[in-house]
This record gives C-alpha cells, sequence and structure tokens, in this order.
C-alpha cells in the first residue's frame, strides 16, 4: 500500500467525510440483511427533484454474485470478487407524475450513493464506485426500459489486505489527494 497523502479538512468537517476513501482491497465477510437494509433506507432519504427518488439499487446475494460480477469490466473483476456485495445504481431518466424528462436524475442518484456510502462508514464498511462496468448487459440483465438509465455498479464489504491485489493495484491502495478549496469554490461571478 502506498502512503496516503495528508488529508487535512478545516476545522470543524466532519472525519467522517476525511475517513471516506475507495478501498479496492476487500475481505471476504457476510453482510447480514439488517445492516443492509440501513445502507439502503439512508440512501431512501436523500433529496431529490420533485421528491421523485430516481434511484434504484441492485445488489448481489450468494446465488446472483457470479452474474454481478461478469457484469463488471475485466479489470474490476478481479478485485471486486472479494467483496461482499456487488451492486448497481439504476436511475429512472421521467419523472413519474409528468413523464417529462428529469434533468436531475443523475445528481439525485449521486445523493443517494452518497447517503449509502456514508452509512456503510458508520457501519464499518467501505464502497467502491465503479464506472468500469457493462452498461449494455447490466440493461439487458435487469430488463431495463427507456426510462432506466445504469450509473454505476458498486462494491461494499470489510477493508482486507492489499497484498491480494495485483500489484498495479497495489500501488493505488490509499485514501487519495483532493483538490484544494480554491480549485472547487467559486463565489460572485
Amino acid at each position: 500500500m502506498t502512503q496516503a497523502p495528508p488529508r487535512i479538512p478545516l476545522p470543524g468537517v466532519s472525519p467522517l467525510f476525511v475517513e471516506r476513501w475507495s478501498p479496492r482491497s476487500f475481505a471476504p465477510t457476510e453482510i447480514d440483511d439488517e445492516t443492509l437494509a440501513r445502507l439502503f433506507d439512508a440512501a431512501r432519504w436523500s433529496p431529490s427533484s420533485f421528491n421523485d427518488q430516481p434511484w434504484r439499487f441492485h445488489t448481489s446475494t450468494r446465488e446472483t454474485f457470479d452474474d454481478y460480477l461478469s457484469l463488471l469490466a475485466e479489470r474490476n473483476r478481479a478485485w471486486a470478487e472479494r467483496a461482499s456485495v456487488i451492486g448497481f445504481l439504476i436511475a429512472r431518466v421521467r419523472f413519474e407524475h409528468n413523464g417529462n424528462p428529469n434533468r436531475s436524475h443523475a445528481l439525485d442518484c449521486g445523493a443517494a450513493w452518497m447517503a449509502m456510502t456514508m452509512q456503510a462508514r458508520m457501519e464499518g464498511l467501505y464502497t467502491h464506485g465503479m464506472a468500469g462496468i457493462r452498461h449494455e448487459a447490466i440493461a439487458e440483465y435487469f430488463g431495463l426500459n427507456e426510462n432506466e438509465s445504469v450509473m454505476m455498479g458498486f462494491a461494499i464489504g470489510k477493508i482486507g489486505d492489499p497484498s491480494q491485489l495485483e500489484p498495479g493495484q497495489q500501488q493505488m491502495e490509499a485514501p487519495s489527494a483532493r483538490k484544494s478549496l480554491e480549485e472547487i469554490w467559486f463565489q460572485g461571478r
């Protein structure tokens, strides 16, 4: 594992945010249904445009784990096979109440993902979001329609031993640095 760059927040920022990161090294462990339910219940309370709640989380079971694993890009399969749960976040792209396009669906799903991730940290678990997934295969697997879009894949589990990872991935196994506040926050024009 590489040495993590310092993560120094402003005073008063909760350590929960600063200590969150996305490991690839997982220790295969069972996560009980009650714990998983709390993760997704936390997501349920996320804000959304018109309270539409366009997110749908699909998670693997023992019986479907290999199916879900096969829906990941090859580079992610190597490490995700040790995760406890693999999942996919699917969005409805049109509002339920009027059928119009929901231009905020991605933002709303991101809020739900963050809520689930933070609840996972409070439960002693880690998450790792993935863009490296097989979008079309996932849409086919779940029988999605034109009103549904595959947003991301994710893994959930207990942190494991980084020496189990491929050498290139071991080098990345540390919390990443963040841009400075001045690079992401602008006031006025």
